[in-house]
């Protein structure tokens, strides 16, 4: 059974306006949209028009304003949300994403959330492209997002407060715990309504995951930049369930100088600081030496906990790595009672098909050890009892599952250099 999709490709950044376009382009009606936005009562007009940007066709967001002079504080934001025409998840959205905004803002001044000015992202422009993605990403129908690593852009920002470099201040600390991709345009590319956006939605971070893909929408940012498109795609469509598929990274490094205590040592210390797997694989290295590969599957953020291990441990001068799909049986903890005592295992299924029982084999080898029998005998009598079990009476008790990993994610200045309207 599938889930619906949708994916942010942020080759471009990502903003405000450009997430707007995207989700339009994707198939969200804009009347739905721009209906939402009159309901805010500021003096703005929302409006969808096709452009090109570096010769592909795009959807832009184009929001024109009656010149503000108001400083509006997050409660001032959210009692606007409250009253608008929306309905209160699309509401519920919009706050988060404003309130990760000050929350952003707050630490990088260091005072406190209630008293922090919202300047440019407390302008009616950026009101319309948070609210506005709020009810599209609602409308969107999707139950989980993804995104692509995120190019802040390089170089420097002048802001309210003083030059800067990129990221901004703001958008630095929405990105955190963020993946970020290389930037090869000087330019702000990501602002923080869209480092906030993605932030906030966004579950995972890596490439397009496996997925069918039933729409694709192109939401154009200001300006051309030279040698790429200015475009933010999303990506909608079908994906296998998150509990049987995910994506994990390998790294691998060949090996042709190391005594094997050694080399089994690092594997040991690798699997204790928590890697996936971790093996070896004998290979042919140059001078007809043989050498191991020691490969490693770890999640993204025990990559450099893998690395320092090699590098310390080990003679390499370089390690592989990338990112793979896995897909997985869904998984549930088991006992039976077998002669010689309790056994715990896994029970490992696909939708609609029954599940088989892999006994475990610590728990084996302590039962083996304790009755002074073979361990072969231990795991034939497990897979007896649950095959027993299984067809004439209740299916082995599951034991408590543990509890689910959590995926790692993590100045509110859309700035004249970034997208949010001005570039």
């Amino acid at each position: 059974m599938g889930v619906r999709i949708g994916y942010f490709d942020c080759f471009s950044g990502i903003s405000g306006d450009m997430t707007l376009a995207a989700l339009v382009d994707a198939g969200v009606d804009p009347k739905a949209i721009t209906s939402a936005i009159s309901s805010l009562g500021l003096p703005v007009e929302l409006s969808f028009e096709t452009v090109r940007r570096g010769d592909f066709r795009a959807n832009y967001a184009r929001v024109v304003c009656e010149p503000e002079h108001v400083h509006r504080h997050l409660h001032h934001i959210e009692a606007m949300i409250d009253k608008a025409s929306i309905t209160p998840r699309q509401g519920e959205l919009a706050k988060r994403i404003f309130r990760k905004i000050g929350e952003a803002e707050a630490k990088v001044h260091g005072i406190d959330v209630a008293k922090i000015h919202f300047h440019e992202v407390g302008a009616a422009d950026s009101i319309v492209d948070i609210v506005g993605a709020a009810v599209g990403l609602d409308l969107l129908g999707v139950e989980r997002f993804e995104a692509s690593p995120i190019p802040p852009g390089k170089g420097w920002v002048k802001a309210a407060h003083g030059k800067m470099s990129l990221p901004a201040p703001a958008t630095a600390e929405l990105l955190k715990g963020i993946p970020l991709a290389e930037s090869t345009v000087e330019m702000e590319l990501t602002t923080p309504t869209g480092a906030a956006i993605v932030a906030t939605v966004a579950e995972a971070f890596g490439a397009l995951p496996p997925m069918t893909i039933e729409s694709i929408g192109l939401g154009a940012g200001t300006k051309d930049l030279p040698g790429q498109a200015n475009i933010l795609r999303l990506f909608v469509g079908q994906a296998d369930t998150p509990s049987s598929s995910d994506r994990v990274w390998v790294l691998e490094t060949n090996l042709d100088d190391l005594p094997g205590e050694i080399v089994g040592h690092t594997t040991t210390l690798l699997m204790a600081a928590g890697a996936l797997d971790a093996f070896l694989t004998p290979i042919q290295m140059k001078k007809n030496r043989p050498g191991v590969m020691i490969t490693v599957l770890c999640d993204r953020s025990q990559i450099p906990a893998m690395e320092t291990i090699l590098f310390r441990e080990t003679t390499t001068l370089g390690i592989r790595r990338y990112e793979v799909g896995r897909h997985k049986l869904k998984r549930q903890a088991a006992e039976v009672e077998t002669p010689f005592g309790t056994v715990k295992g896994k029970l490992g299924w696909l939708d609609g098909r029954p599940p088989t029982f892999s006994p475990e084999y610590e728990d084996c080898a302590r039962v083996a050890s304790t009755q002074g029998v073979p361990l072969r005998d231990v795991y034939n009598a497990a897979h007896a009892a649950y095959a027993q079990a299984t067809p004439f009476g209740p299916a082995p008790t599951p034991a408590p599952a543990p509890a689910p990993t959590r995926s790692e994610h993590g100045h509110s200045h859309d700035h004249g250099h970034g997208h949010d309207h001005h570039h």
